[in-house]
């Protein structure tokens, strides 16, 4: 028996377990907010050190033999050649990068350039981005970065001591737009392209690796990104796929490969085990449901929407909601407005409108995930995850939408669970009481789960009436070509 510790340190706070490593038994937790705002878009990464150290004070690590890191993603920390700040750190939730993300593409040729070279299409939110929009509009600043990190590689740096060696994982690397999870290796042609110079860039480790030992001698793992973190935390394996419904939403699932698409549609991740993680996001998700209920005016929001929902019958007496109210990723339709199809007389009533919040919500879910089916993933069961998976409306349609099990874990901190197991693997790696290519079996979560049962073929229902409704609005939406 030993102890680890993972600390997931998202963007607006830190969170650290520390677990026993045979059985992954949460024993104690800290936690602390970072000293800045959560929506702050760029920051000075010595407020995740202060968080940290605040969220491990009062003995929390006493005993601990191993440390693993999640942290947000989709960050950029540059460095200069003595490995100072050149400028704060530009955050995930920055969008300053979307003209540039745009140039990008151009700059390669097109879309599906792109997704053949790392399996994903440039958007604001990644490291390459970034790199473009400071080439473009802080080209001084932009001249002295020597080397790129994200904040998880940069966290794993300092409690090294920083050190001459800088390293990252599969997956958060698969997320900067210059690292392929399909041949594993970088591109620096593609930072060269952003920047304008090459760049150093951190050495990509394995699942079970270990980025070194602190002068206090703690083993520290390679980390990952936050994704990874939770889907490994979660327990999520090949069949598996997680839905989260957020104001917007995301499907990813475990698969053998790396999937490229050239529409953009799937990033390609790496997964924090070896294997991949493709995701699929949608514009709109729970979004969907505030903005019905605010039209219905129902002050207890998506919980009074809920209720009301159930009242109707399934395919809302013919209504049907396309929830593209900020436009949409999947189907590619970033210029669309949501629509309201099906109106009779018989259909404009309260219920029906809410129950086709839900079912749209739902359905452009399931759209995401037959992207996913359509290149030969399988999906056995879907992990639902986000506040709105408590909303009895979600857990009674969501079954027969999605056509499969679902399965609604208890929340947990499962970034920071997925960081500890990972350091368990690692301590278990390098005593050699564990297999590299075999995680420790920890206990999955704590999780309701909900059968489709005899509704299968309601839902199935749903969703062809949804389908007609969205094929004769945009036709084509999900063909080869770019809809706009």
């Amino acid at each position: 028996m030993g102890i680890v510790a993972g600390l997931d340190s998202s963007s607006a706070f830190t969170h650290i377990v520390v677990c026993d490593t045979d059985t992954g038994a949460v024993l104690r937790q800290g936690y602390a907010a970072h000293p800045v705002e959560a929506k702050a878009t760029e920051v000075d990464p010595q407020a995740w050190l202060l968080s940290l150290g605040e969220a491990a004070s009062g003995g929390v690590l006493e005993g601990v033999e191993a440390i693993g890191v999640s942290a947000q993603q989709h960050g950029l920390v540059p460095l200069d050649r003595q490995g100072n700040l050149v400028r704060p750190a530009l955050l995930g939730n920055d969008r300053r990068a979307q003209a540039s993300a745009a140039d990008l593409i151009d700059g390669l040729g097109g879309r599906q350039a792109w997704a053949e070279a790392v399996g994903s299409v440039p958007q604001a939110a990644q490291a390459v981005a970034k790199l473009r929009w400071l080439a473009r509009t802080e080209p001084e600043n932009a001249r002295h970065v020597a080397a790129v990190l994200q904040p998880h590689d940069w966290l794993v740096w300092q409690l090294l001591g920083r050190p001459a060696r800088r390293t990252t994982d599969r997956g958060a690397a698969s997320g900067t737009g210059y690292w392929s999870a399909g041949s594993g290796s970088y591109r620096p042609d593609l930072v060269e392209l952003a920047l304008g110079h090459q760049a150093a860039l951190p050495e990509v480790l394995g699942p079970a690796d270990t980025a070194g030992t602190t002068p206090e001698g703690l083993l520290i793992s390679a980390g990952t990104g936050e994704i990874m973190a939770a889907a490994f935390g979660l327990g999520v394996a090949a069949g598996d796929a997680v839905v989260s419904l957020g104001a917007s939403g995301s499907v990813m699932a475990v698969h053998h490969e790396a999937l490229a698409d050239p529409r953009g549609m799937i990033t390609s991740f790496a997964d924090a085990t070896g294997m991949h993680l493709p995701v699929v996001h949608t514009s709109n998700a729970v979004r969907a449901l505030r903005g019905t209920a605010e039209m219905l005016g129902l002050d207890g929001g998506p919980e009074e929407l809920s209720e009301l929902a159930l009242k109707s019958t399934p395919g809302a007496s013919g209504l049907v909601l396309l929830p593209y109210l900020e436009g949409e990723r999947t189907p590619r339709l970033p210029h669309a407005a949501g629509t309201l199809s099906g109106l009779r007389r018989e259909s404009m009533r309260p219920e029906h409108l809410a129950r086709a919040a839900f079912e749209g919500m739902l359905c452009s879910l399931t759209d995401a995930l037959d992207v996913l089916r359509d290149r030969g993933v399988e999906v056995r069961r879907v992990f639902l995850l986000g506040a709105a998976a408590e909303l009895p409306a979600v857990r009674a349609l969501a079954p027969a939408v999605f056509g499969t099990q679902v399965v609604v874990p208890q929340p947990e901190q499962y970034a920071a669970l997925g960081a500890a197991r990972q350091a368990a693997w690692a301590l278990g790696v390098s005593r050699g009481t564990l297999d590299p290519r075999r995680p420790p079996a920890w206990r999955g979560a704590a999780a309701q789960v909900l059968e489709p049962g005899d509704e299968v073929a309601v839902g199935r229902a749903v969703r062809q009436q949804y389908a007609a409704t969205r094929d004769q609005i945009h036709p084509g939406a999900f063909g080869d070509g770019d809809t706009v």
